[in-house]
C-alpha cells in the first residue's frame, strides 16, 4: 500500500466516527486494512476471518460499513459474498464493500441484485494498493454511491445477452414445453390452464424473441432453438 503524509478527506460521513467491520481471512491484509481505516478516521469495530463471525459482528455492532473479502471460511468458496448478499436484503443494513482476487462479473451481478442498488460496491483488491482511491470509494458507497471496479464493469458490459431475460417465468415455463414437443393442447393439459392462455403466452414468447411474423419461417422452431442455444 502506498504512504501518504496525512489522513485526506477522513472527516466522518455523519456525525462521529463511521463504524466499520473488516472480514478478511488473510490476517496480513486484514491487519494492514485495519490500520489504513483507522488513520484515515474510521472506527473498526471489529476484524473477522470468516463469514460466520462476520454475520455475528454485524448482528452485535450494527457498522455503518463492512467491508469483505468475497472468498473466506468456513466453505472457502463465495461465503463473503453470501453474507454480503443477506445484509444487503436485510431493512437497515450497513453499507458493504466487497474485495475479489478475480474478475467475476456473475459476483457483481448478485450482490448488486441484492438491496435497492445504492451503497454497495465491489472492487479488485489490487485497489487497495492505492490508500486514497480506496478511501475515497468507501466514502461514495457510505454517502449512498454505487462503486464497481473498472474491470467488473468491461465484463458486464462485454457479458452476452441473455436471450430470455425478458421472458416472464410463466412464458419460460412454456417455452420449455414447446422444446419438449408439446402442442398449444398438451401445454394447456400440463399447466392448468385453457388454449387461448398458451396462445396469449406463445405470442408473447415470438414477440420478446424479436420474432416477427413472416410467411416462410415457422416461429415456433427459431423459439425453441432460441431457448435450446440459450440453456445448453
Amino acid at each position: 500500500m502506498s504512504s501518504s503524509a496525512g489522513p485526506r478527506g477522513a472527516s466522518p460521513v455523519s456525525g462521529g466516527a463511521t463504524r466499520v467491520i473488516l472480514a478478511e481471512d488473510g490476517v496480513l491484509l486484514r491487519e494492514g486494512l485495519a490500520g489504513v481505516l483507522t488513520r484515515f478516521g474510521f472506527t473498526v469495530v471489529a476484524a473477522v476471518g470468516d463469514a460466520d463471525a462476520l454475520l455475528a459482528s454485524v448482528a452485535e455492532h450494527r457498522p455503518d460499513l463492512v467491508v469483505t473479502d468475497i472468498r473466506m471460511p468456513p466453505r472457502n468458496a463465495d461465503d463473503g459474498l453470501r453474507a454480503a448478499v443477506a445484509m444487503r436484503s436485510a431493512p437497515d443494513g450497513p453499507a458493504v464493500v466487497v474485495l475479489s482476487q478475480y474478475v467475476q462479473a456473475e459476483y457483481a451481478s448478485t450482490l448488486l441484485a441484492a438491496g435497492d442498488g445504492r451503497r454497495v460496491g465491489y472492487l479488485l483488491k489490487d485497489r487497495v494498493v492505492d490508500v486514497e482511491d480506496f478511501v475515497t470509494a468507501l466514502r461514495e458507497v457510505l454517502g449512498g454511491g454505487t462503486v464497481i471496479d473498472p474491470e467488473i464493469v468491461r465484463q458486464l458490459l462485454h457479458r452476452p445477452r441473455d436471450p430470455l431475460a425478458a421472458l416472464s417465468s410463466r412464458e419460460r415455463e412454456v417455452l420449455a414445453l414447446l422444446a419438449e414437443g408439446h402442442s398449444n393442447v398438451a401445454i394447456a393439459q400440463r399447466l392448468f390452464v385453457t388454449e387461448a392462455a398458451v396462445g396469449k403466452h406463445v405470442g408473447n414468447i415470438l414477440t420478446k424473441l424479436g420474432l416477427p411474423p413472416a410467411v416462410d419461417v415457422n416461429r415456433r422452431v427459431l423459439a425453441v432453438l432460441t431457448y435450446l442455444r440459450a440453456t445448453h
